[in-house]
């Protein structure tokens, strides 16, 4: 009887291992519910970085004031009627 009381205690101590650190244990659940949840965090921002680009898309279809400002600030446009001054400061040395 003693010997059965041993193997069954045993056997109870081997599961419990396999429950909290085996393959898919619960150590391992929390480890990749973490992970989706990071996972969740980043493609909220994606998706909110998304959202902004198609306004901005849609945006350009539609206004010329946003492409006249998007070449202004990316491609220094100049219109004929304005004049354009460019300050350049001395160097820190001089």
């Amino acid at each position: 009887m003693k010997v059965v009381h041993i193997l069954l205690i045993s056997l109870l101590v081997l599961l419990q291992f396999q429950l909290w650190f085996g393959t898919g244990g619960l150590r391992e659940t929390w480890q990749l519910e973490a992970a989706v949840a990071a996972q969740s965090e980043e493609n909220e921002q994606l998706l909110e970085r998304n959202k902004a680009l198609q306004a901005q898309v849609e945006d350009l279809k539609t206004g010329l004031e946003a492409v006249e400002e998007l070449a202004r600030s990316e491609l220094g446009l100049v219109s004929p009627d304005e004049e354009f001054y460019q300050v350049v400061e001395n160097p820190a040395g001089r």
